[in-house]
């Protein structure tokens, strides 16, 4: 039976995937295809390359992303995602999708036309990059004289290439809603309402999935808590074991 996951974005808080991918991974349920938006198609473009989650904490833990992406010269946002292409190169050398080990559809943002475009083949990072392009912090990324932003802003959870092409579908979601929100500033506003806009699209995409996974306690961190990123696996990776009997249950079908 093919599996198909899909992760969510959530900046920092999809390191929660990784711990999730660990359980799965010592449970003998590999993925036959991965959909992924924002930091989700991030990570999964690394797992889909060959890399094991905990060398992923280990790559997100030694790059310091905030250093590397200068400020746009334009209104249209305030960094330019762009400029850490040639990290990406490190990891991703071939720059193409069929240099995956499992196949990989990467959701974006078509800003001009407001709709979700799908991206599994050609050039890889361009996709990631586009989105991964949260709107308002980054100037949206232009492939082929098109303008893409965020995939989590129309699709925080892309399940829909998963259909028709899996058996079962995992949906790894890591953005819980915190009812203590107390906002100090415009950025944690903006954070939240962002958050409301792209759980909204998230949650009518639950039922397609027979596993759907939310860490709850992935309501504590931001976006940009990338230094917390040990955590944030073990929060993934310790609410996986407590997921443990449906989890096998899936695994018992597979074999």
């Amino acid at each position: 039976m093919a599996l198909g996951i899909a992760l969510s974005g959530g900046g920092a808080r999809a390191i929660a995937h990784l711990g999730i991918l660990q359980v799965l991974e010592e449970h003998n349920l590999q993925p036959d295809r991965i959909t992924g938006s924002s930091a989700g198609a991030l990570l999964g473009a690394l797992y889909a390359k060959g890399y094991k989650p905990k060398a992923i904490l280990d790559i997100v833990t030694k790059t310091s992303f905030t250093k590397l992406i200068r400020p746009a010269m334009s209104i249209s946002g305030l960094l330019k995602i762009g400029t850490i292409e040639p990290v990406f190169l490190q990891y991703f050398p071939d720059n193409d999708f069929s240099g995956l080990k499992i196949p990989l559809i990467v959701a974006a943002t078509d800003v001009e036309k407001g709709k979700t475009v799908y991206f599994s083949k050609g050039q890889l990072i361009p996709p990631v990059l586009a989105s991964c392009c949260l709107p308002v912090i980054f100037s949206p990324y232009t492939i082929d004289g098109t303008r893409y932003i965020d995939g989590g802003i129309m699709n925080n959870l892309p399940v829909e290439p998963l259909e028709g092409y899996c058996d079962r579908i995992i949906g790894l979601h890591c953005n819980p809603v915190n009812d203590g929100f107390n906002p100090k500033n415009m950025r944690d506003i903006l954070e939240k309402s962002l958050l409301m806009a792209i759980n909204y699209n998230a949650y009518q995409r639950k039922k397609t999935c027979d596993l759907f996974l939310e860490p709850p306690d992935c309501k504590h961190y931001k976006v940009f808590d990338f230094k917390k990123a040990g955590e944030l696996f073990d929060i993934g990776y310790n609410y996986a074991l407590s997921r443990l009997d449906e989890i096998k249950q899936l695994d018992e079908l597979a074999s």
